[in-house]
């Protein structure tokens, strides 16, 4: 395993749909796990495969209650609203709140290629769309209702 760099704004793949993964291989494996370490070491919730450089449909997230590694998800439900900070490891100190579903459920293959279907509210449901949306080029900041200032310790929450 090994922690990769993150890609910061302005980087234009950031701003790229990224491809079906097409066959879970070594690589891959790889790629998932490097995700999974970078994503800690940089005290993220979430990270997804643009943000390492990779136009993979890929990420990983872990809201407090176990790593989930999703290659090539699609939500395939959604129900109410939530606005809620968000921040992004690409966008180091940039808050802003940003409306989303208040639950989603997220179909996607597991490292082993079996189709697995994930339910998320509250925090775990904003992780999954933030994710999903760099899978498809969009940065949150494009959805940004106010941006908004933190204090060290909210900082160290996010």
């Amino acid at each position: 395993m090994a922690i990769r760099n993150i890609v910061k704004k302005g980087d234009e793949i950031l701003n790229k749909r990224c491809k079906e993964v097409k066959e879970i291989n070594r690589k891959i494996l790889e790629l998932l796990d490097d995700m999974a370490e970078t994503m800690y070491e940089g005290n993220g919730v979430g990270l997804a495969a643009p943000q390492v450089g990779i136009l993979k449909r890929i990420a990983v997230i872990d809201v407090g209650d176990g790593l989930i590694e999703l290659i090539n998800p699609v939500i395939t439900e959604t129900e109410g609203e939530q606005i809620e900070t968000e921040g992004c490891l690409s966008i180091p100190g940039v808050y802003g709140k940003v409306k989303r579903p208040q639950r989603v459920v997220v179909e996607y293959l597991n490292r082993a290629g079996e189709k697995v279907r994930t339910e998320g509210t509250g925090l775990k449901a904003v992780c999954i769309c933030h994710e999903l949306d760099h899978l498809d080029g969009v940065l949150f900041d494009e959805k940004v209702i106010e941006f908004v200032e933190l204090d060290n310790d909210e900082k160290e929450n996010e």
